[in-house]
Parts: C-alpha cells; sequence; structure tokens
C-alpha cells in the first residue's frame, strides 16, 4: 500500500509538471479531437440517437431474455441480470451526473462536483443494501 501511494504522488507531479497554462501552448492533435468530441456531445440529435438506441438495446434484450425464443435456461437468465445490471448503472450515473451537475452549476469546481456526485452514488448503494438486507430485493 505504501508502494501504491509513493507511486500515486509521483504520478501526479509528473502529470502536474507537464501541464501549461491554458492558451500557453499550440492547437495539439489531442486538443482538436476534444474539441470536435466537445462539439458532437454537444448536439442534441446525437442525445436523442444514443437515448433511442439505449432504450431499444436494453428492451430488446429483456424481451429477448424473459420471451421464449429457444435460448438456454442459463443464458436467458444472464441476459436479465446484464438488464438489471444496465438499469442500475444507468440510474446511477443519473444520480451522479445530476448531483456533479448541481454543484457545477452552484459556482463550485469539479472536484466538488465529484466529491458530491461520489456521496450520491454512495446514498444510492447504500439504500440499495439497506433494502437488500431488510427485504430481500434482489434474488
Amino acid at each position: 500500500m505504501g508502494l501504491l501511494v509513493v507511486a500515486t504522488f509521483v504520478a501526479v507531479a509528473q502529470i502536474g509538471g507537464q501541464r501549461t497554462a491554458p492558451g500557453a501552448g499550440s492547437t495539439s492533435r489531442y486538443d482538436a479531437v476534444v474539441a470536435t468530441l466537445g462539439d458532437v456531445a454537444r448536439t442534441p440529435a446525437v442525445w436523442a440517437v444514443a437515448f433511442v438506441a439505449v432504450t431499444v438495446g436494453i428492451g430488446a434484450v429483456a424481451v429477448l431474455a424473459v420471451g421464449n425464443f429457444g435460448l438456454p435456461e442459463g443464458l436467458s437468465g444472464s441476459l436479465l441480470t446484464a438488464v438489471y445490471a444496465a438499469v442500475g448503472l444507468l440510474l446511477t450515473g443519473f444520480v451522479f451526473l445530476g448531483a456533479y451537475f448541481g454543484t457545477r452549476g452552484r459556482g463550485l469546481g469539479n472536484a466538488h462536483g465529484v466529491a458530491a456526485g461520489s456521496f450520491a452514488a454512495g446514498l444510492v448503494f447504500l439504500v440499495l443494501i439497506a433494502a437488500q438486507l431488510l427485504v430481500g430485493i434482489i434474488g
């Protein structure tokens, strides 16, 4: 564990040493790719298509898992578990990003947003564990 801590500090020190002030460097290929991906991510049509694709994909896998399509029983159970996991990750991501952007929208920094998002996601897991212990909602 001590070596892991030392390696982390060395890595952070080297990353910090390589940074330049904003606008001080020339536009690199990385900056061009990041800017292009940022423009794509800000397009509402991309979000709409991604939402429809995720919804149809999860729905198709759920129907495949519970339908009578001649799949082996073990595979059907695995597909249904994958659907549960995907929906759980989406909900937890929604909670994390909601807390993150809520914190950032109030003028706080990235670290505060990540802390708030991690705290909110941790609360989701804590509630899930408590519900499992009390009423056994999983399996």
